[in-house]
């Protein structure tokens, strides 16, 4: 018996309607589009508006779109893993608030907190479940809702995240394709530059945790680009050298999409060419967990079976990663 592969066989997206544009924002503080688009390449983010609309909102829609595009009920779904830094509260897990908004009633599943590689966290645990042979339909989600956690009077920080989602359908695969190779790492010492202070069980919610707005992304920004730099690019050409790959081989780089900056970087120490490199930054900002899946159902006519993909990312704590796979699948 040939060894089992973890395939995507589908994937979607989705984002809100609202769109928050550079020039609304300099209506907010002190800024301005160029500014902002010089700087991170970001020039508008999609806003999730109304009440009780959580990061489970968004990953629902996209479980949804996922289950009938593959042309699956979801009582077919086996297990659901949501990575997000922004969970509809800390219990029940988002993924199970997804699981009862989709109808997945034969599904289990639990979150996975990795920040901003949370995705890739998730998506290769879930394909240790589908490689063992215990379960043959897997959903990946990577859900946030960053404007629930960003303070806007921060111009450091409020021109970088938007709210979005994204999911992929992991399935077995007998064949040359799926993901073939991973490394993750992180290195604690994140946690003192880019983090949420107040909210857990360290630092608690009440009246003075709110009003010194601890409970708003906080982030040591030259660091935390000097320590994204070198470790998404250094993970990414460290899977290639384990898989004797050079920059012709690879057919698409999925970054996450934090800085353009950041992902310019990494593609010149893959040697890849940049019209390689898949980018939608610019229209939804730093959408966290949701960015490399949301690149995925955006670039998804344009794949091609056996195509090559370097997915990679970095986020707090500090986490990073990247992942190789081929795809499975003729659009």
């Amino acid at each position: 018996m040939k060894k089992l592969r973890a395939a995507i066989t589908a994937v979607h997206g989705y984002v809100p309607d609202y769109v928050l544009t550079n020039e609304e924002l300099a209506t907010m503080v002190d800024t301005n589009d160029e500014w902002i688009r010089t700087r991170t390449g970001v020039s508008e983010r999609r806003i999730l508006k109304g009440e009780d609309q959580g990061s489970s909102v968004m990953g629902a829609e996209a479980v949804k779109g996922l289950c009938e595009k593959r042309g699956i009920s979801t009582d077919e779904i086996d297990m659901i893993l949501c990575a997000t830094a922004t969970p509809d509260m800390l219990f029940p897990a988002t993924a199970n608030i997804i699981a009862d908004k989709v109808g997945a009633r034969n599904a289990f599943g639990y979150d996975v907190l990795a920040a901003c590689s949370g995705f890739l966290y998730a998506l290769v645990t879930a394909s240790k479940y589908v490689e063992s042979g215990s379960h043959k339909k897997v959903v990946v989600v990577g859900a946030d809702k960053m404007s629930s956690i960003v303070d806007y009077t921060d111009r450091a920080t409020c021109i970088l995240f938007g709210d979005g989602a994204g999911a992929v359908l992991l399935e077995p695969t007998e064949n040359d394709t799926g993901i073939i190779d991973s490394v993750l790492k992180s290195d604690g010492v994140g946690r003192h530059h880019l983090y949420q202070k107040a909210g857990g069980s360290a630092f608690p919610a009440n009246q003075e945790t709110v009003a010194a707005k601890e409970h708003f992304i906080h982030q040591d920004g030259k660091t935390v680009f000097k320590f994204a730099v070198k470790n998404m690019a250094d993970v990414s050409f460290e899977v290639m050298e384990r898989n004797n790959l050079s920059g012709d081989d690879i057919d698409w780089l999925v970054p996450h999409q934090a800085n353009k900056r950041i992902i310019d970087a990494t593609a010149s120490r893959m040697n890849l060419d940049p019209k390689k490199v898949m980018l939608n930054i610019q229209r939804y900002g730093n959408t966290t967990t949701a960015t490399i899946p949301l690149c995925l159902w955006e670039w998804e006519t344009k794949l091609k079976k056996d195509s090559k993909l370097m997915l990679a990312a970095f986020g707090g704590g500090f986490t990073w990663g990247a992942v190789y796979l081929k795809w499975s699948y003729n659009t």
